[in-house]
């Protein structure tokens, strides 16, 4: 093995000796992976295909020894890090240029304990695996909407989903996690163990360490009535105005999205989705209030598992396309925000991009805001205004309206946004980190300062510690 040249937490240059990178190496059990290695492509490669950032160096860890050894290597020599988990993300912030990249890829173990109805799965894990695992017990928890997603990212940043109206988001669903902190340690985060860590793990993102493992609150879960009812973009006023009012109105066992979407023949369409977790035979009482719409152009609403609920969307947004997004909490749906939506959804740059209104749901609203770092509780939607297209030339009128739209809906947000979706401080600036925090943040800025004071996990949505930090 060659010597390398890897980017410091500085921004600068320093060469790591052949000699001390094997030495690294051999400690470990999992491969390290650099740019001219077999294999360096398909490790570095995302969901997003946009993101063609080049790491010097990928860890590729097999379990948390390899962590503890990649975090020590990386402090040792003030390496730039970033920690890999599902990579299913649109700011791509588990990629560091020219740095060290912790990857977990590898750690997607799940062991559901159908006694206590609780899983604990590693941090590389996605939702795909948890979910396949945890519905073998008839069993399951709130987890995002396409499987593809990993389990980390998603629970640090809150989780939406699916069954958040009874349940909460899958931070709140977040019994215990252990973390690989900055100095080198392995620390269990719970209600009864470091319980200000594990306060801010849910919600804080991957600021405090690296998350190797996962326990999660499951739930009996049954045959629920999910899918999706298409209308014409022509109705698309009456079809929110509906949603609106469907989204107010909900019971915990049913949580709901909508989006706006063009077909593959270049039809734009809106579209609900709903899933109900309760009683089949109550279901259609629950959807009665569909009948008004008129007849869809299409559904697909019917008696599904959870398992199969979690690929309702699989399609939307395969990875291999390159993508670009934003988002807006809201606590309402205004006929102006329904307006300048569908004026500029008319004008969309590309048949591939998807507006999105998720529904947070009943349940995680009634969570206090202080009693996770996830604090936008008051929000009733999360708006994923998600730009998506296949050519690297057409990138920046993509972007474009995708900044353009959100600009637009500002004045109709809470003035929150949902962390997972934020870049990097670099790129977002101090204020959109603020939004992204929400009143939590000085509590988190003083929990970062006591686990990472000198920011060795800064490659994230970044809290600056408040004191001693190699600032961002």
């Amino acid at each position: 093995m060659a010597s390398l040249v890897v980017t410091t937490l500085t921004g600068d240059t320093v060469p790591v000796a052949a000699a001390t990178l094997a030495e690294f190496t051999a400690a470990l059990r999992g491969p390290v992976l650099c740019p001219t290695d077999t294999g360096y492509e398909a490790a570095r490669a995302l969901w997003n295909a946009h993101i063609t950032t080049r790491p010097a160096l990928i860890v590729r860890c097999i379990g948390v020894a390899d962590v503890l050894a990649s975090v020590t290597f990386a402090r040792t020599h003030q390496l730039l890090v970033a920690v890999r988990g599902g990579g299913h993300n649109w700011p791509g912030t588990s990629l560091c240029a020219g740095g060290m990249v912790i990857d977990l890829s590898l750690m997607t173990s799940v062991r559901v304990d159908p006694r206590t109805q609780t899983a604990r799965a590693e941090g590389g894990a996605k939702w795909g695996h948890f979910d396949r695992e945890t519905h073998a017990f008839g069993l399951a928890t709130t987890g995002g909407t396409d499987a593809d997603t990993g389990l980390g990212g998603l629970t640090l940043g809150g989780g939406l989903g699916w069954l958040g109206g009874a349940y909460g988001l899958a931070c709140d669903n977040l019994l215990a996690a252990d973390v690989v902190t900055a100095d080198g340690q392995v620390r269990t985060a719970s209600a009864t163990e470091n319980p200000e860590l594990w306060w801010g793990l849910r919600g804080g993102c991957g600021n405090f360490g690296v998350v190797t493992s996962l326990a999660y609150q499951l739930h009996p879960v049954g045959t629920l009535v999910a899918g999706i009812a298409v209308y014409p973009f022509a109705h698309a006023t009456a079809v929110l105005r509906f949603y609106r009012e469907l989204a107010v109105t909900t019971p915990d066992a049913l949580n709901t999205a909508c989006a706006l979407q063009t077909l593959p023949d270049g039809t734009r369409v809106v579209g609900i989705g709903v899933c109900y977790n309760g009683p089949p035979a109550e279901a259609e009482r629950v959807l009665q209030p569909f009948q008004g719409l008129g007849t869809p152009l299409l559904t697909t609403i019917q008696p599904r598992s959870y398992y199969q609920v979690q690929h309702l969307l699989d399609g939307v947004t395969p990875a291999g396309h390159q993508y670009y997004g934003k988002s807006h909490f809201m606590a309402r749906l205004d006929d102006a925000a329904i307006d300048t939506l569908l004026a500029h959804f008319a004008q969309v740059s590309s048949p591939l991009s998807v507006v999105v209104f998720q529904q947070l749901g009943n349940a995680a609203n009634r969570v206090p805001a202080a009693a996770t770092a996830f604090g936008h509780r008051d929000a009733r939607y999360n708006l994923n205004l998600i730009g998506q297209w296949t050519e690297r030339a057409e990138a920046a009128r993509h972007i474009q309206w995708v900044r353009t739209l959100w600009e637009a809906l500002v004045p109709y947000s809470t003035g929150g946004v949902y962390v997972t979706n934020v870049g990097s401080a670099a790129e977002e600036g101090t204020a959109v980190m603020r939004a992204a925090y929400g009143a939590n943040y000085e509590r988190l800025v003083a929990l970062k300062q006591q686990y990472d004071p000198h920011n060795l996990f800064r490659h994230n949505q970044n809290i600056n510690p408040a004191v001693g930090a190699v600032r961002t």
